[in-house]
């Protein structure tokens, strides 16, 4: 049997230690997977006498991360420390220039600085290893990665935050706000004290850039995703789109057109009847579509202690199984150095149409001016329905507006001017449809 591998840990959150965890519980079975033990010899965490419900004592212990991918006998460093700078970027950075395997769920990181720790890996020979960065235990990674040779990725989407999914569930299921959803979800761990970083889109353009990478050879490029978050969404917006046969879900989109590459993150009214949007609760779904393969569809869980340890320890199992003197692949699927420059795309018609929600003044002239913003900036409607906005707001009128194809700036532009033009008594609401299924 050959040597076994040894792992550092770097952070012993409840990933780190679901991975310690599990590397213990199952090393008899990894053993036989791998042709070789993997055994936990060092780790680095803020608190070493918190207990994290596994047995470490025969780990060496590292207060500096960075010193222990520097200097700790390890075959594997894994970066469970979280953020883009500091001690996560520097100690990854140190592992790698020392030759050392890196497994990471740091999808931060990886967007701001994964093309850079990508050419140093290639150059060292080493491996980085990152199916936990993106949808927690699917192995989308590993898919568009290793086992889609050949196929041509014309298009990348899907579901990719667990917080925001389950919120748009239970705001759908039950009836209720929200702010009210929103509560819930902090209480039972699904959301962080401060969710900014989930609710307003940043977590899932992140591992959209990542994807965007792998499916079309291009540079990262996180700072160039238009990016709209789910908090402005309200029970009218559920209830609308259920009555028109649709259901709002976050999306993530890369795909390629004639004019460079596509990214965006935003809700997204999606046929009831679609595969996606079926995806209830944390679970996460990814689609890719390519030119020989047609769609193919990935769905689990997210996010949590055990999927994203799955993910982890899926990583340093395959590095496990590699030999000295195998030739691994590039890491995000083409060499560092190759990958293209981002080019963004053009603005273009979205063929599925908008949906408009405007609370508007209950006076004469309202409708007209409305229409007439529309027309001017080539805007077809499908329908338009008024609805009071309620027993208690007897002066306002909710106007749903559904347009035909057109494109996100004449949208935008129509409703910046009836916003201008004084009729609206609260934020407009924008939200694209998805017409296939």
């Amino acid at each position: 049997m050959a040597e076994a591998l040894r792992v550092g840990i770097a952070g012993l959150g409840t990933v780190g230690a679901s991975v310690a965890r599990v590397l213990d519980e199952k090393a008899a079975e990894l053993t036989r997977q791998c042709g070789r033990d993997i055994v936990v010899t060092a780790v680095s965490a803020r608190d070493p006498k918190r207990d994290r419900g596994v047995d470490l004592s025969t780990a060496k212990w590292f207060d500096d991360a960075v010193q222990m991918a520097e200097r700790a006998d390890v075959d594997v460093f894994v970066e469970l420390i979280g953020g883009d700078e500091g001690p996560a970027r520097a100690s990854v950075k140190a592992a790698l220039e020392a030759g050392r395997h890196v497994v990471t769920a740091n999808k931060a990181l990886l967007a701001k600085h994964g093309v850079q720790l990508a050419e140093i890996a290639e150059k060292k020979g080493v491996l980085l290893n990152y199916e936990a960065a993106v949808a927690g235990g699917i192995p989308v990674i590993k898919t568009m990665r290793e086992a889609m040779a050949g196929n041509q990725v014309t298009r990348v989407f899907g579901i990719l935050n667990g917080t925001c999914n389950y919120i748009l569930t239970r705001m759908e299921a039950e009836g209720i706000s929200f702010d009210a959803c929103l509560k819930d979800a902090q209480r039972l761990g699904y959301a962080e004290a401060d969710p900014t970083f989930d609710i307003e889109g940043h977590d899932t353009a992140h591992k959209l850039s990542i994807l965007t990478s792998l499916a079309f050879g291009t540079r990262i490029a996180a700072n160039d995703i238009y990016m709209e978050g789910i908090s402005n969404i309200t029970q009218a917006d559920i209830r609308a789109a259920a009555e028109l046969g649709y259901r709002i879900k976050l999306l993530g989109v890369a795909q390629r057109t004639d004019s460079g590459i596509e990214q965006r993150v935003h809700p997204t009214m999606v046929p009831t009847a679609s595969v996606i949007a079926q995806v209830h609760g944390v679970t996460n779904a990814v689609a890719i579509e390519t030119d020989i393969l047609g769609e193919l569809l990935l769905s689990g869980p997210g996010a949590g202690g055990n999927a994203t340890a799955s993910a982890v320890v899926g990583d340093i199992a395959d590095i496990a199984k590699s030999r000295p003197g195998f030739q691994h692949g590039p890491v995000f699927g083409w060499p560092a150095k190759e990958l293209k420059p981002y080019k963004k795309a053009q603005m273009r018609s979205h063929a599925g149409g908008y949906f408009i929600r405007l609370t508007v003044h209950d006076r004469i002239g309202v409708f007209a001016a409305i229409a007439k913003r529309m027309a001017d900036n080539d805007i077809s409607l499908e329908s338009i329905v008024q609805q009071a906005a309620g027993p208690e707001t007897e002066a306002q009128k909710t106007v749903i507006l559904v347009t035909h194809e057109t494109t996100e700036a004449a949208v935008r532009k129509a409703v910046e001017g009836v916003t201008k033009d004084g009729h609206l008594t609260d934020k407009p609401q924008v939200i694209r449809i998805e017409r296939a299924e």
